[in-house]
């Protein structure tokens, strides 16, 4: 699978809410992959932030359907305004709108999964799915020390080459086969996301000339989700980013597409993962600020 540079979030905001105040606040900038990485990582991200005394960001995010290794700052919560210790994290593949509190001044650098890709950095089947777990115990790696290092980098770019190397090294030294085959996942999870013509699980299966329960069996193994699911969520972050962007959408249309039951059921799935109903997410985004630019 070739690589291709992360687009800025001018040109890719999807799953951000509010990627105008993001902006305003935060820096966000994404890193492309390696050949070694190529499959299994979709891209490197990494944030900084400087925010004035007692203010704090509140970040929602409907994430893409991979997972999250990263290095930085914690999340605060409650009545703090100083950011937690540099910890060194996984994020499982979130099914829910993912909130997270930001103050004070840090960073956070991290990979993002490939669906399907978490598979070869594990040894058991990739179902992190809503759990936040220690790095070192998911993957294997010397925490303390990851920790370090990333920390005693001089800049955000050599903190990214830090977090690349070891996952780099993970995966020389993992099972080939293992390897291979989450590589084969993340190849069918990519036609779910560019191929606007596959709208169901047969339509997948076809594309990937596999039978369902196999494809079934290997999303479940090495992305932790089922193929449908990851369908669905790539189309409803298609669907909220041409939403937020001022689109007027036909949303029964939408829903037969995805295989929904009717359009009541696909609004609900809508509201469940991004808090609102698709006519008020939109309200809300018209008055959010100035309007991205589409993919």
């Amino acid at each position: 699978m070739t690589t291709r540079p992360p687009k800025p979030i001018e040109q890719d905001s999807r799953g951000i809410l509010d990627p105008w105040l993001l902006q305003q606040r935060i820096r966000l900038t994404r890193y492309s992959v390696g050949p070694d990485l190529a499959g299994l990582v979709d891209r490197f991200w990494a944030v900084r932030w400087d925010l004035p005394a007692a203010t704090v960001h509140r970040q929602q995010v409907l994430t893409h359907p991979g997972a999250n290794l990263s290095v930085g700052n914690a999340a605060i919560g409650g009545t703090e305004t100083a950011p937690g210790p540099v910890e060194a994290r996984l994020n499982g593949v979130a099914g829910t709108l993912a909130t997270r509190f930001l103050g004070g001044r840090g960073w956070t650098v991290a990979a993002m999964t490939t669906p399907g890709g978490l598979g070869a950095f594990v040894t058991e089947p990739a179902r992190y799915n809503d759990r936040v777990v220690p790095l070192g115990e998911a993957l294997g790696v010397d925490e303390s020390m990851l920790v370090e290092r990333v920390n005693a980098a001089p800049d955000e770019a050599s903190r990214v080459g830090v977090l690349a190397e070891v996952l780099e090294n993970l995966i020389a030294s993992a099972d080939p086969n293992r390897v291979r085959r989450a590589r084969e996942v993340a190849k069918v999870a990519s036609l779910a996301e560019s191929d606007r013509s596959v709208r169901r699980l047969s339509d997948l299966c076809g594309k990937a000339g596999m039978g369902s329960r196999s494809l079934q069996r290997m999303f479940m193994r090495y992305a932790g989700v089922s193929p449908t699911w990851v369908l669905r969520r790539y189309r409803l972050l298609d669907a909220a980013e041409e939403v937020r962007s001022g689109q007027r959408m036909s949303w029964a249309k939408v829903a037969a597409e995805l295989g929904y039951a009717d359009q009541a059921h696909l609004i609900r799935d809508f509201r469940s993962m991004v808090g609102q109903t698709p006519a008020a997410y939109a309200v809300a985004q018209s008055r959010s600020g100035p309007q991205f630019g589409t993919r």
